[in-house]
């Protein structure tokens, strides 16, 4: 583990956040997680966070004693000036500029501009997210670039060395599920099927083999394709 001024991870209680979790704990000392609320279609994942939390201390005493404080932020203002499939009750669907309506615009720019507020305020210099343009559904503030200039940006805005981490960049789900049983063992891949959510449409009534879900909106594809692929290589 390295000794830092600590990591603030961007948690919202879904797969890729839970195991980016798990890799900030894996490396680093002191580890504090943030979430938020604004508005989601599927705000159960808020419910979820804080029992995945307290599981996530119980699968390893050097876990426990790393991961510090959680901040839950009201930025309920996103459904208010949005009108996307996430924050209204619409069906999802393809728009005309070649990006699906689940795409909620300026999101991420802002989760990360408020986490490194709260960083700030923390005395924390890194800033992990869960974001990935190898798998994902082309959000564009999901990509490299946007996360680069991002950190220039803040860095310029309030004279500091924030450094932002996406460990799952560059990976597939496939990929993500291997390195949640890398991390922590089939005790975390099966924390992360049963107790994080990732449906859009906050559906968890039926226990997949992958995970609660509707099994048909785009981010229960992608995770359970994902699964599949993952269990066929440890086959």
């Amino acid at each position: 583990m390295t000794s830092t001024p600590g990591a603030l991870v961007l948690f919202s209680g879904g797969q890729d956040s839970t195991t980016c979790v798990a890799w900030a704990l894996s490396r680093y000392e002191n580890v504090e997680t943030i979430g938020f609320d604004y508005g989601q279609r599927h705000a159960v994942e808020l419910t979820v966070r804080p029992p995945l939390l307290q599981k996530l201390r119980k699968l390893s005493p050097r876990w426990a004693r790393s991961l510090g404080e959680d901040h839950l932020i009201d930025l309920s203002l996103i459904s208010k000036i949005s009108d996307t499939a996430l924050t209204q009750n619409v069906e999802i669907a393809m728009q005309e500029n070649g990006l699906p309506n689940t795409f909620v615009p300026g999101r991420n720019l802002l989760f990360m501009t408020v986490a490194a507020t709260v960083a700030y305020r923390r005395g924390m210099k890194l800033l992990v997210g869960g974001m990935c343009e190898t798998d994902f559904s082309g959000y564009p503030d999901c990509r490299n670039d946007t996360m680069q200039a991002l950190e220039n940006a803040l860095n310029l805005g309030m004279a500091s060395e924030f450094k932002i981490e996406t460990p799952l960049m560059w990976i597939d789900k496939a990929a993500t599920w291997k390195m949640a049983r890398d991390l922590g063992g089939d005790a975390l891949v099966d924390l992360i099927r049963e107790d994080t959510h990732t449906c859009y449409l906050g559906e968890r009534g039926t226990l997949h083999e992958w995970g609660y879900g509707c099994g048909k909106c785009p981010a229960c594809e992608l995770r359970a394709r994902g699964y599949r692929q993952f269990r066929n290589y440890c086959a």
